[in-house]
């Protein structure tokens, strides 16, 4: 007879087994040295037959991306049940909600990432992208992100979770400079490169003045000095979305506390810019909420420009820099249809998503607004016989889900519950091309603080709105609840639902947040990053 380890049959005489060694569901005391990862590849699924001595092949879930709802579906399926396998060229879970925390020191690297690699349910991981697919014949080519080599992956479910990239809109100028003067903040090596040239401008700044050798200063190289340190300490955010907002408040944190310290003649000349080109910031928060925000920002003296469209990004040419580097320039378009002219040292773009380069290049799906992948009411993507699904930001659902964290996390889970629950049983093993069948009903997918059984169970996906937090520094904040699907207060004919700021909801940010790590190390870690820049101020060294 021949037995299954991972992919490889093995037969019983060759590894020294017995009719008599082996009992259902468990493998047995012969095969001790291959360990635990063994005996879980050789565990009977419930379906296999009473008595039968033939373990069958587990069915193998491949998934693309390590992100929120990638890493979520990942870490909550059933290691005894399917072959789990996970493609990403990042070999890290990111907690992105503290990513504006880490550009700035407030938090460091190792805090806000948990490494593939320690998901018990794993069985194999591949840093690489995927670029090519062929529903089919239920293949994958990859390209690993060392060699550039291609291989090819086998699976029985796909589940494509690869997310998005930023969308820069084609300004002119933004693609140009990413990476020299202008940032994005979606992965972990932006945040690095945004520390490194907040720092860097610092310094600069901090310079003399560069003359040749036996040259006097005049009154016209000091006015040029004055400028360039002007336009190095200018710092603009494009976006009004929550990201942006905290890292404006975290940098105006940094300047009021670190560099107030350590450059005490160039914290009065810091300019904080947020160009937003909607009419307001945090569109997706109650009005009061708001207004809150707004006010923090005024009093932390950043300048919040609403319907105020970046036109380009420009090298100002006939400029001579006393300190080197370009003279970097953003256009501004005015409420008004006026032009204004912002030198910068350092732009931060944050505003808006595009389809990354596996699904512009792949037309084995239909697709819906900005290129997403269009799903069904149970993930799944239509004309792939119940073996393909999409979730968070790479699918849209008939009722379009906001590009959030919380969207993915929520697909994440369902569909988690969905294979745990159904697709491992025999009727989903179907060998032929015909549809799967639709699963059963399974629970909400939502966790702490919002009780499961508050929410009915459904068969179908469907989202729980679970509220916004925002928190605005140390100290400050806004939790809207008010569309969140809880219960409310009722008073007269209207319900009311409860919503915070100030101390106590940056409170309910950093704890609700806390919980939410995947392991102790981190939630160890981050509150002692939190203790150490109170106490003893950010890191301002460009080492990582």
């Amino acid at each position: 007879r021949t037995y299954f380890i991972g992919d490889r049959p093995t037969s019983v005489k060759a590894e020294g087994v017995t009719r008599g060694m082996i009992v259902r569901g468990q493998a047995c005391r012969g095969l001790r040295a291959a360990g635990s990862a063994c005996r879980r590849a050789l565990s009977t699924p419930s379906f296999a037959p009473a008595g039968s001595l033939a373990w069958p092949k587990k069915p193998r879930v491949l998934i693309l991306g390590s992100g929120w709802g990638g890493n979520k579906v990942a870490r909550n399926l059933d290691g005894n049940k399917f072959d789990v396998r996970l493609v990403s060229p990042s070999n890290h879970f990111l907690f992105t909600s503290f990513l504006p925390a880490t550009a700035v020191g407030t938090l460091e690297f190792r805090a806000v990432q948990e490494p593939v690699r320690t998901n018990p349910n794993l069985s194999q991981y591949y840093q690489a992208k995927a670029t090519r697919l062929y529903p089919k014949e239920k293949k994958v080519v990859c390209t690993d992100i060392f060699k550039e080599k291609e291989f090819e992956l086998e699976y029985d479910f796909l589940i494509i979770a690869a997310g998005c990239k930023t969308n820069t809109f084609r300004t002119p100028g933004v693609d140009e400079r990413e990476g020299i003067e202008v940032f994005f903040l979606k992965h972990l090596y932006h945040a690095r490169q945004i520390r490194s040239r907040m720092l860097e401008c610092f310094e600069r700044a901090a310079m003399p003045a560069r003359v040749k050798p036996g040259e006097v200063p005049t009154a016209e190289s000091a006015a040029k000095r004055q400028e360039e340190i002007d336009r190095l300490l200018s710092f603009v955010v494009v976006g009004g979305g929550p990201t942006n907002c905290e890292f404006a408040t975290e940098l105006k944190d940094f300047l009021t506390k670190d560099v107030a310290r350590w450059y005490p003649d160039l914290v009065d000349r810091v300019k904080v810019t947020i160009v937003e080109a909607g009419p307001k910031i945090l569109g997706m928060f109650s009005e009061h909420l708001i207004e809150y925000y707004l006010a923090g920002l005024q009093r932390k003296e950043v300048d919040v420009r609403v319907n105020t469209l970046l036109a380009k990004v420009e090298i100002r040419t006939d400029v001579d820099t006393t300190c080197g580097g370009d003279f970097t320039v953003a256009h501004l378009k005015n409420p008004d249809g006026s032009m204004e002219v912002l030198p910068f040292g350092m732009m931060v773009w944050s505003a808006g998503l595009a389809p990354v380069k596996f699904l512009t290049e792949n037309n084995n799906f239909e697709k819906g607004m900005m290129g997403r992948i269009k799903v069904d009411d149970y993930l799944r993507v239509p004309d792939t016989g119940g073996r393909v699904y999409a979730i968070g930001d790479c699918a849209v659902t008939p009722e379009p889900l906001p590009p959030i964290a919380s969207s993915a996390e929520q697909q994440g889970q369902y569909l988690a519950d969905c294979f745990n629950t159904y697709y491992y049983k025999p009727e989903f093993q179907s060998s032929s091309d015909e549809d799967l069948p639709l699963p059963g009903p399974v629970p909400a997918p939502v966790g702490l603080p919002f009780p499961r059984f508050m929410y009915p169970n459904s068969a179908k996906f469907s989202y729980i709105n679970v509220g916004g937090m925002v928190s605005m520094g140390f100290g400050d904040g806004i939790v809207d609840m008010s569309r969140a699907d809880v219960p409310g207060f009722e008073f007269g004919d209207r319900v009311y639902k409860p919503s915070m700021r100030g101390y106590f909801a940056m409170a309910a940010w950093r704890g609700g947040y806390l919980l939410k790590q995947l392991s102790y190390r981190n939630m160890m870690l981050i509150p002692m990053y939190w203790f150490k820049s109170i106490i003893f101020g950010r890191d301002i060294s460009n080492g990582y």
